[in-house]
């Protein structure tokens, strides 16, 4: 009896060994940590002016911003704890709640500029913030499900649905950017869950169809590519927020301006603690506070991904979620940057960890507490 006693203890110490059981990959946690502290500071800097401006206090945004970071950290933390297998089970709930809220967004949804994209919660709930998440497990969960069937071709006609489904909603409130960023992380976990190369290649056609009908048919379409490529064609229209974010970004020089000394903030740059809070970034702490930044977004997402490498030898599904993830946060943060930059057409892309936006930071931080949960079953390092 003693024997069998002393054999399970020594079974137990053995997966301990194997899969160092609740330790999180402390790494990414403090480059996330950081990120998200960083980014705090400059949404307050970014933000006082505007607040002060519409009669608020200086810390009205603030305040609302701190608020949804620490109830995310604590969802984070949650969610880091509860293990990740049991997302394969809310695929197909997850797919019909994303998609009735992205139907009824265009029905119930308030109105701003023209787009229907959230509900009036008391806040502001943004449904295509769920559904980047979203396409992420359904994904997941599918390919875990389909396996060695992924070659075939009725899976793709499954993954195409829903793509057509997600980005069609989307694309009807209208919210480009998410609909680019939701069809382009579905298309990257089709590659990377196996697809044979002939069906992706007929996905990304019709993508580019699309893209192409779009530029085409489409006025607004055609408009934004053409202010893109010279803003100066409507310099206090459609070009306006491109050169102003210029503009901003252009004093920073090498040291910046210094922290809270922006000049474009003071009414001059649309947007300057969402979408284009960057160029306020740049502005006051400079090319080479920027440059930090951005290494710091490199070294996360690099991180992320060689998770998902780690875990993926022994865990498809772990595997799939943080390569998911990861892709989500390479594709907004490179998008955002490319737009702050003139690189890249306006879409309303927002910066990851510094845009404000309680819906979308709570959103993110739940990304990273299923990567910190992912992270959980790497294998230890062996002493010696």
């Amino acid at each position: 009896m003693q024997h069998v006693h002393h054999s399970h203890i020594s079974k137990e110490r053995d997966i301990s060994a194997q899969f160092n059981i609740g330790q999180i990959d402390l790494p990414f946690l403090i480059l996330m940590l950081l990120i998200s502290i960083i980014g705090l500071v400059m949404m307050f800097s970014a933000s006082y002016a505007s607040a002060i401006r519409a009669g608020l206090p200086a810390s009205h945004f603030f305040i609302r911003q701190g608020m949804f970071f620490l109830a995310g950290l604590g969802i984070m933390w949650l969610v880091s704890m509860i293990g990740y297998q049991i997302y394969k089970l809310a695929a197909v709930p997850i797919f019909l709640i994303v998609t009735t809220l992205l139907a009824l967004v265009l029905v119930a949804g308030v109105n701003v500029n023209g787009a229907r994209r959230w509900f009036n919660l008391g806040f502001q709930f943004q449904p295509s913030e769920l559904a980047k998440l979203g396409i992420v497990i359904i994904f997941a969960a599918l390919i875990i499900h389909y396996g060695n069937r992924m070659q075939e071709f009725k899976p793709v006609i499954v993954f195409g649905v829903i793509l057509l489904a997600f980005c069609g909603l989307i694309l009807l409130q209208p919210h480009l950017s998410g609909a680019i960023i939701v069809g382009s992380t579905g298309l990257v976990m089709m590659f990377v869950g196996g697809v044979k190369k002939r069906y992706f290649g007929i996905l990304v056609s019709i993508g580019a169809v699309a893209g192409f009908l779009a530029w085409h048919f489409m006025p607004h379409v055609q408009r934004r590519i053409s202010v893109w490529r010279d803003p100066f064609i409507d310099p206090r229209g459609a070009g306006f927020q491109q050169i102003q974010s210029l503009y901003a970004i252009a004093p920073g020089g090498l040291f910046g301006l210094g922290l809270g000394q922006s000049r474009q903030k003071f009414g001059s740059l649309p947007e300057r603690h969402n979408d284009f809070i960057f160029s306020i970034v740049a502005e006051e702490i400079g090319f080479i506070g920027a440059t930090f930044i951005i290494i710091l977004f490199l070294l996360l997402i690099a991180r992320g991904f060689w998770i998902a490498l780690r875990i993926g030898e022994r865990d498809r599904f772990g595997g799939l979620l943080v390569c998911g993830i990861m892709t989500l946060m390479a594709l907004q943060t490179f998008l955002n940057l490319g737009v702050v930059t003139g690189l890249l057409p306006a879409t309303g892309v927002s910066m990851p960890f510094f845009s404000y936006g309680g819906t979308a930071l709570v959103v993110q931080l739940v990304q990273m507490g299923i990567v910190l949960n992912v992270s959980r079953k790497i294998p230890a390092k062996r002493a010696g």
